[in-house]
């Protein structure tokens, strides 16, 4: 890894300039377009905070972190984000609704004790139209709510995380108090943003009794993938986590069928064979699919609780987040 990686350092700049711009001179002759593009920012500032949680673009972890400090997004909490997204890295428990923390499936047990409509709310989020308009209230209400309650056991990363948000949300409203654009309009670009973001989550993992076989490559090289960084390609980030959004379609390309045969075909041409196939049309169902399932007779001997058994059966050999000697073949 070289001292600075100047492609990722250079996007950083220039994601802040777009979004100053939209948010002080672009507001002031074009409130939609301003919306538009600080949307954009704000998507993309939360892509770079995903490669500072993987060492981009210095060696350094505090100089990394004070890059993405001011919360453009207002809503999480950088280090929240952190600490939940590298728990999600641990291959062996990906789509778990109670170890994965960004997997979008519920325990069927859980689903069972949900009113009515509720559950119809979350029906709705699976359909790629739902998770757009729906999705960052949902998201949200989930993330917090779980962070509430691990706060008040006296979980003290995650309160430590919520109180460094504070001065990072404080240097953002600052800015506002002084910059043309209107608090209404800012608040429509971060709902705007995370709609953005919930393309990528949509589909990034899905119900499989092998471990290496949740990970999806959509194989697009449209606008998407660029405000994504290369995400698109999943599972190369997955088993090379260290690798830097600039190198993944290269990587990709070298290694395609190694991956394709990796993760069975989990495989998307591109987003908009995504949307053709989701836009109305649920994907999966809320509750976990495998959860609740006998228990397969291969299954270790590990106290998994049995309705958890199909998943933990596939986690042999699934690799660790950020372990030495991950990033290349």
């Amino acid at each position: 890894m070289p001292a600075i990686e100047w492609p990722t350092l250079g996007l950083i700049v220039g994601c802040y300039g777009a979004y100053l711009l939209a948010t002080s001179w672009l507001a002031a002759v074009a409130l939609p377009a301003a919306i538009a593009l600080a949307a954009l920012a704000i998507a993309l500032h939360a892509s770079l905070q995903h490669e500072v949680i993987h060492g981009h673009p210095f060696r350094s972890r505090r100089l990394n972190e004070a890059l993405v400090f001011p919360a453009l997004g207002l809503l999480v909490p950088f280090r929240r984000f952190r600490d939940t997204h590298l728990a999600h890295h641990l291959d062996a428990v990906l789509t778990d609704p109670y170890d994965d923390p960004e997997s979008n499936y519920l325990a069927p047990e859980d689903w069972a004790r949900l009113p009515a409509p509720l559950r119809s709310v979350l029906r709705a989020n699976n359909r790629l139209a739902g998770r757009l308009l729906l999705g960052p209230m949902v998201g949200q209400a989930r993330f917090m709510a779980a962070d509430l309650r691990a706060a008040l056991t006296g979980d003290r990363a995650v309160i430590a995380g919520w109180l460094w948000h504070l001065p990072a949300v404080a240097l953002v409203l600052a800015w506002l108090a002084v910059a043309p654009m209107p608090v209404w309009a800012y608040l429509a670009a971060v709902y705007a943003a995370l709609s953005l973001l919930r393309i990528r989550t949509f589909l990034e993992h899905r119900a499989h009794e092998r471990a290496r076989s949740r990970t999806v490559i959509v194989e697009d090289r449209g606008p998407l993938s660029w405000l994504f960084l290369n995400n698109n390609l999943h599972v190369v980030h997955h088993i090379h986590p260290r690798v830097p959004w600039y190198r993944l379609p290269q990587l990709y390309a070298a290694n395609r069928e190694r991956y394709l045969a990796r993760n069975d075909g989990y495989r998307y041409a591109s987003y908009g064979d995504v949307f053709r196939r989701y836009l109305w049309t649920a994907k999966d169902p809320v509750p976990h699919p495998l959860m609740g399932l006998p228990a397969r007779a291969s299954q270790p001997a590990s106290g998994a609780p049995a309705s958890r058994a199909n998943l933990a059966a596939g986690a042999t050999g699934a690799r660790s987040p950020e372990t030495p000697g991950a990033d290349l073949p």
